[in-house]
């Protein structure tokens, strides 16, 4: 069977494991989860201590607490990947066996950050790094005792980057090869201004 908040694909088999221990947790406590496992998503801190006093009297091993942790960040993520509303995303859950006020107090939840969750997921998609300031200069030189032939314009630019590994990139290039990376850099903003 296929499933909307899945991309239109069968649920994967680890998630219909996690759907069983979710229904050992009380409603009322797995959306205490819940705001918990959005919270994260959201780019804040999670607290482990309080979803491990909230899943004690249901007796989960800790490999069952970080699956349940899994299982919801997978849930709400690829619903609002895939833009599901709560409603569906409620019916499906019970299809896969969840019961009602589960489903219903975890779609809430999704639904009260639902439009935040997706600004959040939509900033960080496809983004290994984030450039910060980009510095250059052209080099010329006009004469030499060294060099027979005196060369063109070389272009040095200094890329500053957030996240990855690499905090600063230097890049070299010859100002034909310059005015060729400044035409496919602009076609590709163009492109990118039409998909937004």
């Amino acid at each position: 069977m296929r499933f909307r908040f899945c991309g239109d694909l069968d649920c994967p088999d680890w998630v219909l494991a996690e759907i069983s221990v979710l229904a050992k947790i009380s409603s009322v406590k797995l959306k205490l989860i819940c705001a918990q496992v959005l919270r994260e998503l959201l780019g804040e801190a999670i607290d482990y201590e309080k979803i491990l006093k909230l899943t004690s009297d249901a007796k989960l091993e800790s490999g069952d607490v970080k699956a349940t942790i899994a299982v919801l960040d997978f849930i709400f993520s690829s619903a609002a990947k895939h833009n599901v509303d709560g409603e569906s995303l409620s019916s499906e859950l019970q299809q896969l066996g969840l019961p009602k006020e589960h489903a219903t107090g975890l779609c809430r939840s999704y639904e009260e950050k639902q439009s935040s969750l997706q600004e959040s997921l939509r900033a960080c998609s496809l983004r290994l790094s984030q450039l910060d300031s980009v510095s250059w200069r052209v080099d010329y030189t006009l004469s030499s005792s060294e060099l027979r032939d005196v060369g063109e314009p070389l272009v040095h630019l200094l890329l500053r980057v957030r996240g990855g590994t690499a905090a600063a990139v230097p890049v070299a290039v010859s100002a034909d090869k310059f005015r060729v990376l400044l035409a496919e850099l602009k076609q590709a903003q163009a492109l990118m201004q039409t998909l937004l």
